[in-house]
């Protein structure tokens, strides 16, 4: 079973391991995304009021040798800020959409974090010394008087308090008409992909001036526009291969060494839709929230309104599996219209051995399937169930109409102001974490095993 470790709350200022119960919070900490490095040992969030918040692992206690270590903040910046687009009168807002860690190549670490049109490069790094004694400047930093200098001595190393200094490496600006949805980083480690909602664009690290433009969907007529892009990644190893999704409900996957621009896919990825079900929200259930390359890179995973599905790579004419997250909601279609979650994006995560998938729900449940078992489970996110160390209790939602038993919850009490629309999974151990609002929930499972 999963055991909260730790309740963040994305407001650094009253940050604690159990925030005051009711405490209040502005739109600006409503936490937008959640990141693992590619260790696990570093997290980071971004929220809407544009800052980007790390928290790192700390190392386990002797005293405690089988106790994992808790995450505490290491560093917090302020990504972006709102800006104004003169040319089209339109606002631009400092909301992070997504953050992306590169693997780590020396000391520092790098990450990606964007808006709605700018993609900044980040460099994270340590700092626990400081130079002394220079020839020309005192111990203020002020230059001296050459004629005062009279012999020369080699400046040393002294030790200081460890300082996170985080600086911007690259600035990608102006290559989106539209606001980015997506990035992913190739596993050539040089080069990322940026999507909004009609292009991709493929960018080198380096290179911020000029990027080359891979999909692009947009009609010459916009009046004949049928779907957008929702999501993109790349393959986990085939820097050649990448997926994008729509608001159709398919997936296609391009291989860029067929084309420059890759408007033709080399494979798609749709269900045949059943005309006995259609209905007028049909279309925008199916649309694709999120897609996720499994760590093998055989398997897709992706999201829509009321479902999880996993796809296999070699196989387009259906998906291998099909997870019904909330289908007690379908006869709240109609309201769910009405107040606009129907168009809620909710992302999903793979755990480490792409055995276990976990996305969110409405209440501040989240799902989780275990794949081998066939196995699920809905558990909350919330103080009140969530005290530090505690295990979890399974969660269950009774649908309209149905029989309710003790502790069951009725569909007509879920409350859809509170929802869990992204997650993240430790890559390698069973610890997630999960944004509810402006509060970061960082679970565990007790038992250092799969789901039970």
């Amino acid at each position: 079973m999963l055991s909260p470790i730790q309740v963040l709350c994305s407001d650094i200022t009253t940050l604690s391991l159990e925030p005051e119960p009711f405490a209040s919070y502005t739109e600006a900490d409503i936490i937008s995304t959640v990141e693992f490095n590619h260790t696990g040992e570093l997290l980071a969030t971004g929220d809407k009021g544009g800052r980007v918040v790390i928290f790192q692992r700390e190392p386990e206690s002797k005293s405690e040798p089988f106790s994992q270590g808790e995450y505490n903040v290491y560093s917090t910046f302020q990504s972006h800020e709102p800006e104004f687009d003169y040319l089209k009168s339109l606002e631009i807002e400092e909301k992070i959409n997504k953050i992306r860690w590169l693997p780590q190549q020396n000391a520092a670490q790098f990450l990606l974090s964007t808006n709605d049109k700018t993609i900044k490069l980040w460099k994270v790094s340590e700092r626990d010394k400081r130079p002394e004694g220079y020839n020309l400047k005192d111990e203020e930093g002020r230059i001296k008087d050459i004629t005062t200098v009279t012999s020369l001595q080699v400046p040393v190393l002294k030790p200081m308090d460890l300082m996170v200094e985080v600086s911007p490496r690259r600035v990608f600006a102006n290559a989106h008409t539209y606001h980015v949805n997506s990035i992913s980083v190739n596993s050539d480690y040089e080069t990322y992909m940026s999507a909004d909602d009609l292009r991709i664009n493929l960018w080198h690290l380096d290179i911020t001036d000029r990027s080359f433009n891979i999909v692009d969907i947009k009609p010459a007529n916009m009046e004949d526009l049928t779907e957008v892009i929702t999501a993109a990644e790349f393959h986990p190893h085939h820097c050649n291969l990448f997926v994008y999704s729509s608001s159709k409900g398919t997936l296609r996957l391009c291989d860029m060494r067929e084309a420059a621009l890759c408007d033709k896919h080399s494979k798609l990825f749709e269900e045949p839709e059943d005309p006995s079900a259609r209905s007028f929200f049909s279309e925008i259930i199916s649309s694709v929230s999120d897609v996720k390359f499994s760590h093998s890179g055989r398997y897709l995973l992706t999201r829509d309104y009321l479902t999880a599905k996993v796809w296999d790579l070699n196989m387009e004419s259906k998906p291998l599996e099909t997870y019904q997250v909330h289908d007690y909601l379908r006869s709240k279609l109609c309201s769910l219209y009405e107040n606009d979650c129907i168009f809620d994006k909710f992302e999903c995560a793979w755990n480490g051995s792409d055995s276990v998938i976990m996305t969110g729900a409405y209440n501040n449940f989240f799902r989780m399937f275990d794949r081998n078992t066939k196995r699920d489970v809905t558990l909350e996110a919330s103080r009140e169930s969530s005290k530090p160390r505690a295990v979890l209790k399974p969660r269950r939602v009774c649908a309209a109409g149905g029989k309710r038993r003790k502790d069951d919850i009725s569909v007509d009490s879920l409350d859809f102001t509170k929802k869990i629309l992204h997650t993240a999974w430790h890559p390698t151990e069973n610890i997630i974490a999960i944004a509810a609002t402006n509060n970061l929930y960082i679970f565990q499972d007790k038992l250092n095993s799969e789901m039970h």
